[in-house]
């Protein structure tokens, strides 16, 4: 008996594309990143393959409520560099969300996924705003259909 193994096809990936509507009230900062990469990278999915892009499509709400565990909310930051001397940037978790808690949600998210080719169109796919939306700007491929 020969068995088979059944690649996706990309186009095929394209129209079975889903929606996902999450809520981060109340939610841990990364267990819901996780939950969010596996739905990006189409992990979930039978048809499952590393190194075609089949992930859905995924929209959270309410990222000022999200929380952390332990005393991270006193102990992690941010870092960025400009590349220049001194150029070092460091800022606090409690003033990044106070600034712009969906900038915590999206970097957590990118760094969960794989750092290839793929990352950067899989995040295209993420919608993510602080406050609860009723109204979603949905894109304009998937408006058309």
């Amino acid at each position: 008996m020969t068995q088979k193994t059944t690649l996706p096809k990309a186009d095929t990936a394209e129209k079975t594309r889903k929606w996902h509507f999450l809520d981060a009230s109340d939610q841990v900062l990364g267990r819901l990143s996780t939950k969010i990469a596996v739905l990006l990278m189409g992990k979930h999915k039978r048809d499952f393959a590393t190194n075609v892009d089949c992930g859905d499509f995924v929209v959270v709400t309410n990222t000022d409520k999200v929380r952390i565990t332990g005393n991270k909310a006193e102990q992690k930051f941010y870092f960025r560099h400009s590349g220049y001397a001194n150029g070092a940037r460091t800022i606090p978790y409690k003033r990044q969300m106070e600034n712009d808690s969906t900038k915590v949600m999206e970097l957590s998210v990118r760094r969960m996924l794989d750092d290839n080719r793929l990352r950067d169109k899989r995040m295209k796919r993420l919608r993510i705003f602080s406050g609860a939306q009723t109204q979603f700007p949905m894109p304009k491929a998937a408006a058309a259909k």
